[in-house]
């Protein structure tokens, strides 16, 4: 979250000066005018673009056929070749132009590679009648220009839709489908490469499919290797690196990136400038109320009735750990988990989609349950039938998680019929794996607590009188969370990946990292002022400036995720230059932090939330560092035209992911549970173990083997290829399968971490409520 959310009165004093006016919604007017002007610009910057991704995706072909005049395949293939790869778990095993699972190649760089080599195989035997190994330095260096100019070449026809290709390239291609059809199924000689890979035996049993499989893979090979028209760049911006046919960074590349640099410093520097003189002026500091005000009145039957959600979030929170721990072993042991094969069982894609899945549902179900605590607070009770709504809420959660697990698993074991798989077993994209009626499901379920949510807000808005400019930002933002999860439903099975892409983004970055901070935001200080701990207006000024930074960069730059996504320069550019501007807020997050922590001071009922403010505090930490720092490592074009899909997007990804909306919805958590188990007494020891066990799990596991493995990927990707830092032969050499052995110690850290605070909140806190030994938490 932005820094100076929660800050006391003398972090914000020019915001405040509105109240000067006397008027209570002219105090905060240009902060409203500036957010709505924000989302109105950067909203239309991302539909304009979208228009433009729409116009522009890479083509597929009606009929790929060869200069002699034979069929090799038809665009119904290609798409039925996509469909079939969605089903053996999608970007849960390997990656698709940079995104999905770090085991395993990226099979665009990799077909395209091998199809290179096979060419150039042919192209030696055909000229000189030797392997292209033997011959000379000039010889090599023939065939290699011819190798670029045919394979750079952008033979479509843009009338009838067909792309023609030579005989030669022709049988490269059926060698290197040949190869794919034998790895995706139970060819014997292939299983120790399965097996680095993390592929069960017979991942996709059917030979219809696996040709299919085959046509997809060459397509977006061929989109990666063909120039566009009227550019010198492919389809994908020249990625994946790839020497052999001059796939390089672009002038465009280099030019944004470097813009991005510049953009970022500016940003900080305007910061930082306007922060300095913001807190000169400084109003009074609040005086603490003698008892927590939230402890007043009486909890609501709904609020009783929360802790069942807490249970849930627990449960898939330890479940999503040990997953964890068991996907990150079979980076070691493909096939096995110490010596058993577990692989035709439990394979890498479904543990790797039920790990994602259910940090997902446990972390969603968190805010959920926050959301469902505070709406009585806002309303001053329960509305009618409230419980009853949040009890039916919970068991349709629950039906959605098993739904969707169960069907993962039936989708990926391959006997789930293929006109149901997309529907009720796996979608085959990360983030949203889970079967389409499932998240239908999961939308109707948001929309419900939407309606619970709005039946308490919305009678408080146009009731009484007083401030209701922070109520309405905490309306506003539940909204968002209640209908932007439905973007991920305007793309379909067969949907050009290029276009799904683009809506799936909405979902995975801009609904998460964008609508969920500003709901954070926004509630975290809505408790905080209403328990007195910071004024009203400045938690208000404060959470509407938040807002208006989240979202300037934030929402165009999504774009940053779809720099090699078959999107054009101007998308590319759109991306790099908002993505920088995300990361500025996070410079000061260090200062939140501190605010955050030096409230516990204010009054001695504040010691009750001392564990809540330390996730919080945590959340600061991770935010600047996972959010910021790791974040930005990998956002530049350039930079991420090496890093894309290695294990530094890992990095990324737990650090941003656990670190930031991890410890923010265990704070919801901890926060909930005291206020509905106010008899609780926290058991310190359990507390230090959860909280200290994560932190230095998560530190361990990213700085002595995620870290390293992407750095030394990083440097064979710049000076080999992306083909062979996802390759088996560069992964599974001796000292890279020691330092993901090392990972083993930040992980068990972790789950002993997980496990304690797991048990604090479950057994010591919603089952015997509350162990007589600890600090006490009640009011």
């Amino acid at each position: 979250m932005l820094a100076g959310t929660f800050r006391r009165d003398r972090a914000i004093p020019k915001i405040t000066g509105f109240e000067k006016q006397g008027a209570v919604m002219n105090e905060y007017r240009k902060l409203w005018l500036v957010l709505i002007a924000v989302l109105v610009v950067t909203f239309a910057i991302l539909g304009i673009s979208g228009r433009e991704i729409y116009r522009e995706v890479p083509p597929i072909p009606a009929q790929v056929v060869t200069a002699s005049g034979n069929v090799l395949m038809t665009g119904d293939d290609i798409l039925a070749g996509q469909a079939a790869w969605q089903s053996t778990g999608g970007m849960q095993l390997g990656s698709v132009w940079g995104h999905g699972a770090y085991q395993a190649p990226d099979w665009s760089a990799d077909w395209l590679h091998r199809e290179l080599v096979a060419w150039l195989g042919l192209a030696a035997q055909e000229s000189y009648g030797k392997a292209f190994d033997a011959l000379d330095i000039e010889q090599k260096a023939s065939l290699t220009y011819r190798l670029k100019e045919e394979y750079r070449r952008n033979s479509a026809d843009p009338v009838t839709g067909i792309v023609t290709v030579s005989d030669r390239r022709a049988r490269a291609i059926a060698l290197v489908a040949d190869h794919y059809v034998r790895l995706y199924g139970s060819d014997p000689a292939l299983r120790a490469m399965r097996d680095n890979y993390a592929m069960k035996e017979d991942t996709l049993p059917s030979a219809e499919k696996r040709q299919k499989l085959t046509d997809f893979f060459f397509w977006t090979a061929w989109a990666a290797s063909t120039q566009r028209p009227g550019t010198t760049a492919t389809y994908t911006n020249n990625w994946p690196p790839e020497p052999l046919i001059g796939n390089q960074p672009t002038p465009e590349n280099i030019l944004w990136s470097l813009a991005c640099v510049v953009i970022l410093i500016a940003g900080i520097g305007t910061l930082i400038w306007g922060w300095a003189f913001l807190r000169r002026h400084d109003d009074t500091p609040l005086v603490a109320a003698e008892r927590d005000p939230l402890t007043v009145t009486a909890l609501t039957p709904s609020q009783r009735g929360l802790g069942k959600y807490l249970f849930v979030v627990l449960a898939l929170f330890i479940f999503q750990v040990f997953l964890g721990g068991f996907t990150a072993h079979y980076t070691i042991e493909g096939q096995g988990f110490y010596g058993v094969d577990v692989s035709q069982w439990f394979p890498y894609a479904l543990t790797r989609t039920w790990h994602i899945q259910s940090a997902v549902m446990w972390i969603a179900t968190a805010f959920l349950a926050a959301g469902l605590f505070l709406a009585p607070v806002i309303h001053g009770g329960d509305p009618k039938f409230q419980k009853l709504g949040v009890d039916i809420l919970f068991w349709a959660l629950i039906l959605v998680v098993a739904g969707s697990f169960i069907g993962n698993y039936l989708a990926i074991a391959q006997v789930m019929p293929d006109g149901l798989r997309f529907w009720l077993g796996h979608q085959g994209y990360e983030y949203l794996d889970l079967g389409r009626l499932w998240q239908i499901a999961l939308f109707g379920g948001l929309l419900f607590w939407l309606v619970l949510m709005l039946r308490c807000m919305l009678p408080a808005l146009r009731n009484g009188t007083g401030d209701k400019n922070l109520l309405a930002l905490l309306t506003v933002s539940t909204i968002a969370i209640g209908l932007f999860y439905g973007t991920g439903l305007f793309y379909g099975e067969r949907t050009h990946i290029t276009i799904m892409e683009y809506w799936r983004w909405w979902v995975v970055h801009l609904w998460v990292e964008g609508i969920f901070e500003v709901f954070a935001t926004a509630a975290i200080a809505f408790v905080f002022a209403s328990m007195g701990l910071v004024s009203k207006r400045v938690a208000t000024a404060a959470s509407l400036a938040s807002a208006s930074l989240f979202m300037i960069g934030g929402v165009p730059g999504t774009f940053h995720h779809l720099y090699f996504s078959g999107t054009t320069t101007p998308v590319m550019a759109v991306g790099a230059a908002f993505s920088a501007l995300e990361v500025v807020p996070l410079v000061v997050l260090g200062y939140e932090a501190w605010e955050h922590w030096s409230l516990r001071n204010r009054a001695p009922w504040m010691r009750a939330l001392r564990w809540p403010l330390f996730c919080f505090v945590a959340v600061a930490f991770w935010n600047m560092l996972g959010a910021g720092v790791f974040g930005f490592m990998i956002n530049t074009p350039v930079a991420l035209f090496y890093l894309q899909g290695l294990n530094t997007t890992a990095v990324h990804a737990h650090a941003a992911l656990f670190g930031v909306y991890g410890f923010l919805a265990l704070g919801f958590v901890l926060l909930v549970m005291r206020y509905i188990r106010p008899e609780i007494m926290l058991n310190e020891r359990l507390m230090r173990v959860g909280f200290w066990g994560l932190n230095a799990g998560l530190v361990l596991m990213i700085f002595t083997s995620l870290l390293p493995v992407g750095m030394f990927q990083f440097e064979a990707s710049v000076t080999t290829g992306m083909w062979y830092a996802r390759s088996d032969t560069f992964l599974q050499q001796d000292f890279l399968e020691t330092l993901r052995w090392v990972r083993t110690f930040g992980d068990v850290v972790f789950i002993v971490g997980a496990i304690a605070l797991a048990w604090q909140v479950v057994v010591l806190g919603l089952w015997r409520r509350g162990a007589r030994s600890g600090v006490t938490v009640t009011a």
